[in-house]
């Protein structure tokens, strides 16, 4: 049985994944010099969406909507990713972009996503946590600042879009930031 001062523990560490996500995309961006293509950008805003669900049981306490939100950014977030897989499962398709531990980024947020929707599957599961007879505990500073953190995490990915796309929409295959290169910014 799972109470709501656990559930809301295990939220925060939900945050913290999905971070450490967020993070890792827009470190390689930058360190591998590859820019996301729009699929890309729409996982990145997948995994941004699967954070409201933790985000609201810290702040509300434990409820179901919560999960259910977070579910369907999910389920979302893998139509995403599967659609990219799919656009490059031809054997001699290079994919697009660097390859970590042998898969491409949209292979492993496919594999996210999946392990997203089963742990979201096990906590609604466990109906100690949605008990109303039990105080809602105070979500204490590891909990605070994780939802600070992928609230940070969100932003700076949001900016590098537009930083990226400029006011129109993303190329399929982007070269250059537009609202950083000369010309073609908008």
């Amino acid at each position: 049985m799972i109470s709501p001062g656990l559930a809301i523990m295990l939220n925060a560490l939900a945050l913290y994944a999905i971070s450490g996500i967020l993070l890792a995309a827009f470190a390689f961006q930058f360190a591998l010099q590859e820019l996301p293509c729009p699929l890309c950008l729409l996982q990145r805003a997948g995994f941004a969406a699967l954070a409201i669900g933790p985000v609201l049981n810290i702040r509300h306490g434990p409820r179901p909507g919560h999960y259910g939100l977070s579910i369907l950014a999910a389920l979302a977030g893998a139509a995403f990713a599967a659609r990219q897989v799919l656009l490059h499962i031809m054997p001699d398709d290079p994919g697009y972009g660097s390859a970590v531990l042998g898969y491409h980024y949209y292979s492993w947020a496919f594999i996210c996503f999946v392990i997203a929707l089963i742990a979201l599957a096990v906590m609604l599961l466990c109906e100690g946590q949605f008990s109303r007879e039990q105080a809602r505990p105070e979500a204490g500073l590891f909990a605070k600042a994780a939802v600070w953190l992928v609230i940070a995490m969100t932003a700076l990915n949001f900016v590098g879009t537009v930083v990226e796309c400029g006011p129109a929409a993303c190329p399929d295959n982007p070269v250059d930031y537009k609202l950083l290169t000369p010309g073609t910014g908008g």
